[in-house]
């Protein structure tokens, strides 16, 4: 497969909102508790099938990111109808995003690899095991300050080995929606541990430029970051 990158495009975004803060939005089920009505004019990253909740949700993403192969491989048409800037993983070798709108990023999801946090995504990214790390990489590579957790509850009713390939039996209990990974879609079970060293290495880049990452998930399980209310967070920064 023949690969192409977007360093030119991803170079444009370097430190453009420099001083800012953004919203990460997970897809966890907490995401149906959540005040998403605040978020409609914040700046904001959506990811994998997102758009399913579009019409309740109260806002649109401002950037769509997306590096999960099984997610890329059977949304594709969705994916390329969305009308914001998307960060899709280039390994997956898919490029039918009409032009100037998709960033394809080079993407490394191997665990056992050396860990690391990626200051400059023109090189590589490490996924971390969850296209939350992604963002904020992306986050801090676009300048934003704060960065506030939304969405990522950090636990699954599915059990399983991580990463292991499995097709979904039933209705999603694991996402907002009922469809998310619905009847006979594909999908890998979490890394939940290698999604929390991902996380301690997000929260040590941030506080080390003195910046931070704010988990307002509602009733979240991640260790990790600083907790608060989502209303209460948007008032104080």
């Amino acid at each position: 497969r023949n690969y192409w990158y977007s360093d030119s495009i991803l170079l444009s975004y370097k430190n453009r909102y420099q001083g800012k803060r953004c919203v990460i939005v997970g897809n966890g089920p907490s995401l149906n508790n959540t005040r998403t009505d605040l978020l409609n004019n914040e700046y904001t990253f959506g990811v994998n099938r997102i758009y399913l909740g579009f019409e309740n949700l109260g806002f649109t993403p401002s950037f769509y990111v997306c590096v999960n192969k099984y997610v890329l491989e059977q949304c594709w048409e969705d994916i390329s109808n969305l009308d914001m800037p998307k960060f899709l993983a280039s390994r997956v070798g898919l490029r039918s995003v009409s032009a100037g709108q998709a960033v394809y990023l080079k993407t490394q999801n191997k665990t056992k690899m050396k860990a690391f946090f990626s200051t400059d995504p023109t090189q590589y990214l490490w996924e971390g095991a969850t296209v939350t790390y992604v963002c904020m990489q992306l986050a801090y590579w676009m300048g934003f300050e704060k960065v506030i957790l939304v969405g990522v509850d950090h636990s699954f009713g599915s059990k399983g080995q991580p990463h292991e390939a499995v097709v979904s039996e039933g209705s999603d209990q694991n996402h907002f929606h009922s469809e998310y990974f619905g009847k006979g879609f594909k999908w890998n079970l979490p890394d939940l541990e290698t999604s929390e060293v991902a996380y301690h290495l997000a929260d040590y880049a941030f506080r080390s430029e003195n910046k931070e990452i704010v988990d307002c998930t509602v009733d979240g399980k991640c260790p990790v970051f600083r907790k608060n209310n989502l209303g209460e967070e948007l008032d104080n920064s």
